[in-house]
């Protein structure tokens, strides 16, 4: 299986992931849930997903009208729902603002790149149906993106890196 990805850049950020790796991430990460499921034997060959990487202020907007949280965050996941008796493999938006991805590297003194795969990868489980809301979720989907990224040969994100 292989992610068709519409990319759309609306911010000024240049420290950007080239398209071919955040391709590649979407398709580590559909192919491992595939992998686990017992879906249909007949799967598309391809999902799409739309990656907009946004301003801080897009991302606000979209988290406080979204999610109640006045703010913008990392990454933020829009599953598609198709109405009943229609197949489309659209797997739906991600939305990340890249200052606040940036930022967040620095701060947890993460290589950019390897935080990047993880929100890409982390909002890509959200949208085939994977939270964190409960703890018991959390786990599974922590324990999941840390296989995919290990696969990657990236390191655990979830890991405490004290040394400074």
């Amino acid at each position: 299986m292989s992610a068709i990805v519409d990319l759309q850049v609306a911010c000024d950020n240049t420290n950007l992931p080239h398209q071919t790796d955040i391709t590649k991430w979407l398709n580590v990460a559909i192919n491992a849930v595939h992998q686990l499921s017992e879906a249909a034997s007949n799967p598309p060959s391809s999902y799409e997903v739309t990656v907009r990487i946004a301003t801080p202020e897009e991302s606000q907007q979209l988290n406080s009208e979204y999610r109640g949280k006045d703010k913008p965050t990392n990454v933020l996941s829009f599953p598609f729902q198709a109405p009943p008796g229609i197949q489309i493999n659209l797997l739906g938006d991600l939305i990340v603002c890249a200052d606040v991805v940036e930022h967040e590297a620095k701060q947890q003194n993460k290589p950019l790149n390897a935080h990047w795969a993880h929100m890409i990868i982390h909002g890509c489980l959200h949208l085939q149906g994977y939270d964190h809301i409960n703890d018991e979720d959390a786990e599974e989907m922590e324990a999941l993106e840390v296989k995919i990224l290990a696969d990657l040969g990236i390191d655990n994100p979830y890991q405490i890196n004290d040394s400074v």
